[in-house]
């Protein structure tokens, strides 16, 4: 996925006019694919070797999955451009078919994300999930082997990986609100510099927007990938409608905002909005999640 990211992010520099070389870097994130990812070694796993080559000057950008992209970064580096979105909604893909509604009381649907398990506990408490790791293609399999009844993934990946014309339900966006910055790619580079102007030349000013309110509601309220939040910003009637929300680890209780902010102030009002969705108990739910998986 990330080597197909890459290639997505070179082809829209080579329409600008510039000319790219490829770089592969291997990261933690990609190696210890045997453990959930809240339990490696903090935020940021899949960033923070390429940020070193990078302050190192090997390579002048770099390219991520824009969710995986900490909200606390080295003050040298800077979001050169985002990508234009595709679709930041989730999807259910199962073994025989069934809907979400459909699939059997104690069905097993694998997923690695913590936002994502308490969401689907909240709807279908009955259900059992169980930690997938893998690129897509190696979950697809295990789903094939009988390993998970289903899988919830995102639909961004399956149709960048080419995967879009099989049987899957795209989940509801009100009810799986997706997480920040979800189907987003982004370039990083070392502050101004020629890679940082060049970069410039493909960023996606409204996507830019809705994903940097996404962000500064993420940072607000606090607790990183171990916390389940999710947060999605919408340009519609001339602002951005924004839905956040942050879960207990069990889905059984959660607070949520939903509100429309002026999109030439989007960064003050979602800090705002973020700073509500703590006092309305977001941030007693950070807590409580931050303990539990300390103590695991």
């Amino acid at each position: 996925m990330a080597l197909r990211q890459t290639e997505m992010a070179m082809a829209e520099l080579s329409r600008a006019g510039v000319d790219a070389l490829l770089c592969v870097v291997k990261t933690s994130g990609d190696l210890f694919l045997d453990r959930p990812l809240h339990q490696l070694s903090g935020q940021g796993v899949f960033c923070r070797e390429i940020d070193e080559q990078m302050l190192l000057g090997k390579i002048d950008l770099a390219v991520h999955s824009m969710k995986d992209l900490p909200t606390k970064r080295p003050p040298e580096l800077g979001i050169a451009a985002v990508l234009k979105r595709d679709s930041p909604f989730d999807i259910l893909v199962s073994r025989d078919g069934s809907r979400l509604d459909e699939l059997a009381a104690g069905a097993v649907v694998g997923t690695s994300s913590m936002r994502r398990s308490a969401q689907l506990r909240r709807e279908r408490p009955d259900l059992r999930i169980s930690n997938v790791r893998g690129n897509l293609q190696t979950r697809l399999r295990k789903l094939d082997e009988g390993g998970y009844d289903a899988l919830i993934l995102a639909l961004a990946g399956l149709q960048r990986m080419g995967y879009d014309d099989m049987d899957y339900q795209v989940l509801d966006g009100e009810m799986f609100v997706p997480s920040a910055n979800q189907g987003t790619i982004v370039v990083v580079a070392v502050r101004d510099t020629i890679g940082e102007k060049a970069a410039g030349l493909i960023d996606h000013a409204p996507t830019r927007a809705e994903t940097l309110a996404e962000r500064a509601v993420m940072e607000r309220v606090g607790g990183g990938c171990v916390v389940p939040m999710a947060v999605h910003a919408e340009h519609r009637d001339g602002g951005l409608r924004v839905v956040a929300e942050v879960l207990s680890l069990d889905g059984s209780r959660f607070v949520r905002v939903e509100e429309m902010i002026p999109a030439d102030d989007y960064l003050r009002s979602a800090l705002e909005l973020g700073k509500r969705l703590a006092e309305m108990g977001g941030a007693k739910l950070v807590d409580e999640a931050v303990r539990a998986i300390g103590s695991r």
